[in-house]
């Protein structure tokens, strides 16, 4: 080997071992979104948040399945409690996740079937997965890797970071925006479907940006938009700080 490259080599292997990984960078972005998307707040004193969340699911035809509306609060102090309502057919509907059980309350009737319990859990937790973007990225048990710039469909360049939550979970793909940070879409590959998450649009009011606008896409392999699948709403924040 000449010293022409041998020297190549060495700048090489220096360049690579000064590189980080791509776990230390997807970290570095998130906490890096973090702080965009904390204005005059930070979320780490945010002790209860609720809002109104209007959802509309649509056929592939582009018929209306359905349109809903609930009442989100989460209580993130000193633990995690969540609690949906909505009202249907006249009916008020009550799911409530105390720290260490749910419940569901159909008007007068008290839900108990385990199963139906379960589904309701789940919900809660997507539910808060899709709006505590991006702080919930920060926590342990969950594997994140960078994968570079990629453009989205529509043309947007976005920061792309895998989020593996373990085995036989769904996937989860979480695109920033380079220039802002802000979190832009998601991507999701569940057993089932995939889908492509939008954020259309920010609310600003309470201090953090937050959600006010997004759309769902149904996605093919190679990350195609087949038809839109769904459109969310946020409103009527309110948050309550330490």
């Amino acid at each position: 080997m000449n010293i022409k490259s041998l020297l190549s080599f060495l700048l090489s292997l220096l360049f690579f071992s000064c590189s980080p990984s791509p776990e230390k960078q997807a970290q570095e972005l998130i906490e890096k979104s973090i702080e965009a998307h904390q204005l005059s707040k930070n979320w780490d004193k945010v002790s209860n948040i609720k809002f109104k969340k209007w959802t509309r699911l649509m056929y592939e035809s582009g018929e209306i399945e359905s349109e809903s509306e609930q009442w989100v609060e989460f209580r993130l102090k000193p633990y995690f409690e969540a609690k949906l309502t909505w009202t249907k057919d006249s009916i008020l509907h009550v799911v409530n996740f105390n720290g260490s059980r749910t419940s569901y309350q159909m008007g007068e009737n008290t839900i108990e079937n385990e199963g139906f319990l379960k589904a309701k859990r789940a919900e809660i937790e997507a539910a808060y997965l899709a709006f505590a973007q991006p702080w919930k990225l920060i926590e342990e048990n969950v594997d994140l890797t960078y994968e570079g710039e990629m453009t989205l469909e529509d043309g947007r360049s976005v920061e792309s970071i895998r989020v593996n939550y373990g085995p036989d979970t769904d996937v989860w793909w979480f695109y920033l925006d380079p220039k802002s940070a802000k979190v832009a879409a998601n991507e999701l590959h569940a057993k089932d479907h995939k889908s492509l998450i939008e954020t259309v649009s920010y609310d600003e009011s309470m201090g953090l940006i937050l959600a006010k606008e997004r759309k769902s896409f149904r996605i093919d392999d190679a990350g195609k938009q087949l038809f839109l699948q769904a459109e969310y709403l946020y409103s009527d924040y309110q948050v309550t700080f330490e």
